[in-house]
């Protein structure tokens, strides 16, 4: 199997590669762009934590730890 990037520049095209995709001629992938899946990746956990002092949060591990043993 060999591997090619291919611009599209007429949309017709992608007909004619998703016909040959049905011949099972070809495989068609979407490349995602490295900063799409950033931006993804940060706007799932965004809010996810709020912000503590830094006291709090030790306190907070220190009790976690302690819980333990």
């Amino acid at each position: 199997m060999q591997t090619y990037t291919v611009d599209i520049i007429n949309e017709r095209a992608i007909i004619l590669l998703k016909d040959l995709e049905s011949l099972k001629l070809i495989r068609l992938r979407k490349q995602v762009s490295e900063n799409m899946t950033k931006d993804r990746w940060f706007s799932k956990y965004k809010g996810a934590m709020l912000k503590q002092p830094l006291n709090e949060i030790d306190q907070q591990l220190n009790e976690l730890r302690n819980s333990w043993e």
